[in-house]
Formats: C-alpha cells, structure tokens, sequence
C-alpha cells in the first residue's frame, strides 16, 4: 500500500517526517485558508462530510469560504482515525485532549504540534515495524519527551495518542484487507 501523509491524499516525502504539516502550510499562507474544494481534494473527503463535521461542532466554523489552519488541522486529525474509529468517538478523544473546539485554552497541546508529532511516531513506527505496545510506547514517550514545552500534560497526552496511533494502523490495516479482499472476489 501507498505511504501517505496521514489525513491526506499527499505522498509520504521525507520532508513530511519530521514537520507533516510544513507541506501544507504555504499554501494556507499563500492563499488565506483552503476553499472547501481544495481542501476535498487534499483530504479525499466529500465537502458534505466536512460541512457535516463543522454543522456536529467537531471542528469550528469557517470564517468567510476559506477553512483556516485550525480547521484544516481538525480535519486532518478527524480523517486520519476515521478508518478505524466512529466518529462520536473521535470526537470524545479529540475532546479529551483539546476540550472546546473553539476554546484553544484548554488545550493540552495545539492541533499543530499534536498533528505534526502524531505523523512522526507513524512514520517511526512504521519504518521500525514497532507497532507493539512498548515499542509505540517508547516511540509516543521520546516524542513527548523532545516536545514537552509545547505540552500542558504529558501522561493525558500519551495515552491519547498511543489510541491514536492505534486507530490509525487500524484504518490502514482494514483498508489494506478490504483492497485484498476485492481481488479475492474479482478473481
């Protein structure tokens, strides 16, 4: 299977390793925000589904036609565990870590720091093949440990994201199954 970004329809590139979201940003820089088009197609998400998301307050409301950094972000984190997860419960872990989607106060980590450390554990995990609950652990604890400044609650955040990590090899995982299972039944 493909290695994608997390949450996109981007390519895995090294650039992507250490700061995923850094292939993303410029172009929120260079145009205010994604149109809800652009941001389908970055996402492989229906603007149906993502209306949806911002009409349940999973992810804030837009300010004009354009979704901001924030709301991108969200929607990223959202997409990434949705293969695995019910959204309900995404939505409860998302609020765990972050309480009010429109309340940045509360956060124990910002969506960007959380999005950009989440894809580097993935990526470490899956170039090591540590999916293993205390090798993702170690990797999830050495990233914490690296980024504690950014971090409100370290032992909150690492359990948060090891289901996180979960839920996304999870997601893989049963896309994979899915993929080979429909070559089974063509054949």
């Amino acid at each position: 299977m493909e290695r994608m970004i997390p949450g996109t329809t981007l390519k895995f590139t090294e650039q992507a390793r250490d700061e995923a979201f850094s292939l993303i940003s410029p172009v929120l820089e260079a145009t205010g925000g994604l149109t809800l088009s652009q941001l389908s197609k970055l996402t492989g998400l229906e603007g149906t589904t993502i209306q949806n998301w911002i009409k349940r307050g999973w992810v804030s409301s837009t300010k004009g036609k354009k979704y901001s950094e924030k709301q991108v972000l969200r929607i990223l984190l959202i997409n990434m565990l949705r293969g695995a997860m019910k959204l309900e419960d995404i939505a409860k872990l998302m609020s765990y870590v972050n309480g009010d989607v429109e309340d940045t106060s509360d956060d124990i980590i910002a969506d960007i720091h959380l999005y950009n450390i989440l894809c580097k554990v993935i990526f470490t995990a899956e170039d090591s093949g540590a999916f293993d609950e205390q090798s993702l652990r170690g990797i999830i604890g050495s990233e914490i440990a690296e980024n504690t400044h950014m971090i409100a609650d370290d032992e909150k955040l690492a359990g948060a994201m090891y289901s996180m990590v979960l839920a996304y090899r999870s997601g893989r995982l049963k896309a994979e199954m899915e993929k080979s299972l429909e070559k089974l039944i063509r054949s």
